[in-house]
């Protein structure tokens, strides 16, 4: 039977025309796809065509290809595996990097999923140990012999301590242990930890890259090839993927991440200084503030900061500080940051930078308002959370 004599179910399956694939366009298109189709069977189980060609969607799109080649040139990497949120990013790292028997070191400041995760993987007979975020060299104390994994974050994401990275990396490897830093603060803009000697570059798209609080994603970047097949290996055997649409979001989320980094980093900054000053304030943690713990070394690392900070306040009980998060109005209440929405949360049972102060820290993510609406916020809330 000739082409066109094909029944009607047939040709609305195998059309007799397609439109050009000649087609370019601003934004990448979107290749939704689960099944990839193969030329010959040859090409099916051609070894050397592997990396080069796709096999199945797990395993990439042209969408998802671009969203991980336009991450390696920001920072530098051989390769980037995608995860389809923060926290499988920082799974994959543990299970690309550690086996059972293993002794991993994570900041006592980290990302509390992340903590959690490590409680998790003992039952696998991985040990994760929390440590001072700064210690800086003095982190070797900590060193066993079947330490292989060191993670950093640096700020720490509610109390912002900066961490000598550069000597924990170099302490690291003299010891035989990878580095994994979580750099989703500086985005792999302010702060590139490849440059650096790390092993390993994790990010959460879902916050800056993004941009707009409504996707998630993660990314794991590293400048060695076998650590790539590692991070690759880990992902195939768990199925873990991203879809292309939301590769899509992320890819359109970078045409503007400079310009939004670079407001978001001058509102925080004077919205920052200007609680320094208020009478209910006992402290701001801020990188770029003086008494912010490691700010020595944001101003030796960083090219800049971002748009969340914490602020501690003066004697307030906890019930206080509750009662001021609920009637601020611009910022909503929330974890996450980088969208273009302000956002504020405060945390029970926080045991840093100490107990006491925990109670009475609030975190600040600044998105895209008029600063002096959110002052005025700010002072309302205060006046209103003085009413018991």
């Amino acid at each position: 039977m000739t082409k066109d004599r094909r029944g009607i179910e047939t040709r609305l399956i195998h059309p007799l025309k397609r439109a050009s694939a000649k087609f370019e366009a601003v934004s990448p298109p979107i290749h939704r796809a689960s099944t990839v189709l193969f030329d010959t069977i040859d090409a099916v189980f051609d070894e050397q065509e592997r990396d080069a060609h796709y096999r199945y969607a797990t395993m990439g799109t042209p969408t998802t290809r671009e969203l991980e080649a336009r991450l390696c040139e920001i920072e530098g990497a051989v390769g980037v595996e995608l995860a389809p949120s923060g926290l499988a990013a920082l799974s994959l790292t543990y299970l690309a990097a550690c086996k059972a028997g293993d002794h991993v070191l994570i900041p006592a400041s980290a990302y509390s999923p992340n903590t959690r995760l490590g409680d998790f993987l003992k039952r696998f007979g991985i040990e994760v140990e929390a440590y001072d975020p700064l210690i800086g060299p003095d982190i070797e104390l900590h060193f066993r012999p079947n330490t292989r994994l060191v993670w950093c974050e640096s700020p720490g994401s509610i109390s912002m301590e900066i961490q000598d990275v550069p000597a924990i990396i170099e302490r690291a490897h003299r010891h035989g242990a990878l580095v994994a830093v979580d750099n989703t603060y500086a985005a792999g803009l302010l702060f590139n930890p490849l440059d650096h000697g790390a092993d390993f570059s994790v990010q959460a798209l879902t916050k800056y890259q993004g941009g707009h609080g409504d996707v998630l994603m993660g990314a794991v970047a590293t400048r060695d090839a076998a650590r790539l097949a590692e991070l690759r290996a880990a992902a195939e055997h768990l199925g873990s993927c991203v879809s292309s649409d939301d590769a899509a979001l992320v890819l359109r989320g970078l045409r503007t991440l400079f310009l939004r980094l670079r407001h978001v980093e001058r509102g925080a900054l004077e919205l920052a200084t200007w609680l320094d000053q208020h009478e209910e304030v006992a402290s701001v943690l801020h990188p770029a503030l003086p008494a912010c713990p490691g700010h020595d070394i944001w101003k030796r690392d960083f090219s800049g900061a971002a748009g969340i900070f914490s602020v501690i306040f003066k004697d307030w009980s906890r019930a206080r500080v509750e009662r001021f998060v609920d009637a601020l109005e611009l910022f909503k209440i929330g974890y996450s940051w980088g969208g273009p929405v302000s956002l504020v949360m405060a945390y029970r049972g926080l045991s840093r930078p100490s107990p006491e102060a925990g109670e009475r820290l609030v975190r600040f993510s600044v998105g895209l308002e008029e600063l002096d609406d959110l002052k005025a916020d700010i002072v309302q809330a205060i006046a209103a959370s003085s009413q018991p």
